[in-house]
């Protein structure tokens, strides 16, 4: 089964949802975001 994850993001929180290929909702949950920890834009490593 197919799933898909929609995330919005915040500069304090990213809410997470999870739903299957049938649109039903899996998952929903929030958690902190971190954007100093995010790779910047273009970056190469």
């Amino acid at each position: 089964m197919k799933r898909y994850c929609a995330l919005d993001v915040s500069l304090k929180e990213t809410a997470v949802c999870i739903v299957d290929e049938t649109g039903k909702i899996c998952r929903e949950t929030k958690v902190a975001t971190h954007p100093e920890e995010a790779p910047l834009r273009g970056e190469r490593g």
